[in-house]
């Protein structure tokens, strides 16, 4: 819980982030960041982190969620999950009621696998901790 806190500190005055994003070093609170760093970033496994299995290209995104550059943004906020209707997700402004934080961190709540899905390793700490700022800063499209 201490780490958590020190590490919103800092992000919250986004100083130093490349401290605490771990392997993306470039990654900002912005959406255009976030799906190049992120999304776009090549896997562990040589795939693409995201866009592997959620892309459109000669089939239907993995939970209908399209994370393709110039798709993603409306793919993400403000749609309802399809794994859970009753959440967003992402909510603007609104980090722990966003199924796509849900889903990165693997909480109990989520259905199914933690994302990304090549993981482990997952996503960082720090690079949560990002997306996080980008949602409670309002998930706007940069």
């Amino acid at each position: 819980m201490t780490f958590k806190a020190t590490v919103l500190g800092a992000t919250a005055c986004d100083e130093k982030l490349q401290d605490v994003t771990g392997p993306s070093s470039n990654l900002k609170p912005t959406f255009s960041s976030i799906q190049s760093e992120i999304f776009d970033k090549a896997g562990v496994n040589g795939s693409q982190a995201c866009t592997a299995c959620h892309t459109n290209v000669g089939r239907t995104p993995t939970g209908n969620l399209n994370l393709l550059d110039g798709a993603s943004y409306g793919s993400l906020v403000s749609v309802a999950s399809g794994e859970k209707p009753s959440l967003l997700r992402v909510a603007p402004g609104d980090p722990d009621n966003s199924y796509l934080i849900h889903k990165l961190e693997g909480t109990p709540a989520i259905v199914g696998r933690q994302m990304p899905r090549n993981g482990p390793p997952y996503l960082s700490t720090g690079e949560i901790l990002v997306i996080r700022r980008w949602i409670a800063l309002g998930a706007k499209n940069d």
